[in-house]
């Protein structure tokens, strides 16, 4: 369901009142603009994904040996879609 808030000025700032169930917990709101151009307010920054190359660049390479195909391998287990069935389909032949 989509609800409306109001806009107002307040100062030289553009404000919004937000319906009650749309508060935010603390005084503090991050503000970004989407793909779209719709902008949206968070209680939680958005980390670029800057962020996540640098954090992974941090961790190096996969240790030798981790999960290695060996380890990994599970096999092939052939089975019979139609094994235990019944020769006649249920409700017939009765």
């Amino acid at each position: 369901m989509v609800k409306r808030a109001r806009v107002f000025m307040t100062g030289g700032s553009q404000a919004i009142r937000l319906p009650a169930e749309f508060r935010f917990a603390g005084d503090v709101v991050y503000v970004r603009r989407n793909a779209d151009g719709d902008v949206v307010l968070s209680d939680q920054p958005r980390e670029p994904y800057a962020a996540f190359i640098a954090a992974r660049a941090e961790i190096g390479t996969v240790p030798e040996g981790f999960l290695s195909q060996a380890e990994r391998a599970q096999g092939r287990e052939v089975r019979d879609p139609f094994a235990g069935m019944d020769d006649e389909p249920a409700g017939e032949g009765a």
